[in-house]
Formats: C-alpha cells, structure tokens, sequence
C-alpha cells in the first residue's frame, strides 16, 4: 500500500525513521506554526500580568503565561526528534516583537518565524490581553480538536495532553471578561477590543481555498476544512458571547 493511500484510512506513523520527505516537512511547518504562536502569545502576554486587577488576576495571567511556554516546549521535543539544535532554535527569533496595530497581515506569514499572523499585532493593556485570550482561546481550542487527530502518533499524543490546558485558559479568560464587563466603561472597552481583534482571529484560519490543506489532508495531517473550523469557532465564540449581552 502506498503512503498516501495507509494515511488516507487512518493510519498512523510513530517515529521519524518512518516518514517521507515531504511528510516530513508539512509536519515540521505544522508544529513550528503552534511552537512560534504559542512563544510568540506567551512572550506578548507576560508583559500585561502587572496590569492585571488584583492578585488573583495576575495569578491567571502567570499561569496562562508559563503553560504556554510549556506546551510550546512540548512540541518542541517532537520537533527535536527530526534532528536540529533546537535549543538554538528557541533562541533564533524575537518573540515578543511586534508590528504596527493598524498593519493589514491577512492570514500570511511574516517576519522570519511562523508564527500566526495574529501574534504580530501588539496588546495595549489588560483589557485588550483578556478579549484576545478568549477569542483566540477559542479558536486554539478548535484547531487542537483538528490536531489531536493528526497521523503523526507522537505528536497527537502531545496535543491530546496539551488541549484540556488550553480549554482553562479560556476559562480563566472568561471569569476576567465577567469582571470587566461590570462597569460601562469596561463593557465598552471589551466591545471595542473584540471588534478589533474578531477578523485578526478569524485569519488564522486560513484561506478558503488552500492547496496546503489538500496536502496536509492526503497525509492525515489535516480532517476539517478551514471553513468548516472557522464556522465552529464563530459559533463557539457566540454561544459564549451573547448571553453575556456582548456583540
């Protein structure tokens, strides 16, 4: 049986002495895009934990921080068993720089690193750090179920361990935003941030139409279109939303 043919009914591949170049290399794309935007989200995180009302808060910000830059060490440990210093590569970029808040990035990358294009965008404070982590808590949470059935063993082993984390982040995001939203001055604040930051999330899914998809899929890579993960997450982010009276 062919490669494409065992990985299209479901097989599985557990250790890179079994893997096929071009396999190999959508797969290292694939886990340097979560390593870079997990580094990336960690490194522009930390800077609002000292703007966080109350010990509790940055306590929650702290956490989401250090898991972050946890699960991003994780995947890189598989990454590692392709070979490369990856000491080295955790070195090689600036993770907490950022571009211009009004610059118009799409979805494509940019910079030297592949970090989604959302984590180019610079938080400005507290309120903007919440809005971001639970949006795009939401849609990590979605592209982790995606991931946790990817054909590479060791690393769906990986995310299975990490997305349980991520759903709390959301969680913990959550219980900010409820705090927020009780003066009028902070609803409209959080209105004006997820306006701001809706179509940067929405991004990170990917073009409709995507040949790299339709590669990823032929290796078990990837199960569920860009539109269709896309759609979970706005559904997602309005079941949690709108009862909150939030648009």
């Amino acid at each position: 049986m062919k490669i494409e043919e065992y990985l299209a009914q479901g097989g599985k591949l557990t250790s890179p002495g079994n893997v096929p170049p071009r396999y190999r290399g959508e797969l290292l794309r694939l886990m340097a895009s979560f390593v870079d935007s997990e580094l990336a989200g960690a490194a522009g995180f930390a800077d609002t934990i000292n703007d966080a009302p109350g010990i509790k808060n940055r306590i929650a910000a702290a956490k989401i921080t250090q898991e972050k830059l946890d699960h991003a060490g994780r995947v890189l440990g598989v990454m590692g068993e392709f070979g490369g210093d990856m000491a080295a590569y955790d070195r090689s970029h600036d993770w907490a720089a950022r571009m211009d808040r009004d610059a118009d990035l799409s979805a494509a990358r940019h910079g030297d690193d592949m970090r989604l294009s959302v984590f180019h965008y610079p938080l400005q404070g507290y309120v903007d750090a919440v809005v971001l982590n639970v949006l795009m808590g939401l849609a990590t949470v979605v592209q982790l179920d995606e991931m946790k059935r990817v054909s590479y063993a060791p690393l769906a082993d990986t995310f299975r361990e990490i997305a349980p984390r991520e759903a709390r982040h959301v969680e913990l995001g959550l219980n900010g935003l409820r705090q927020i939203i009780e003066s009028d001055d902070g609803r409209a604040q959080v209105q004006d941030a997820i306006a701001y930051w809706m179509p940067k999330v929405d991004a990170t899914f990917g073009q409709s139409a995507s040949q790299r998809f339709d590669t990823q899929a032929r290796f078990g890579l990837r199960h569920t279109t860009n539109d269709k993960l896309r759609e979970l997450w706005a559904q997602r982010v309005n079941d949690l939303l709108l009862p909150m009276g939030l648009a």
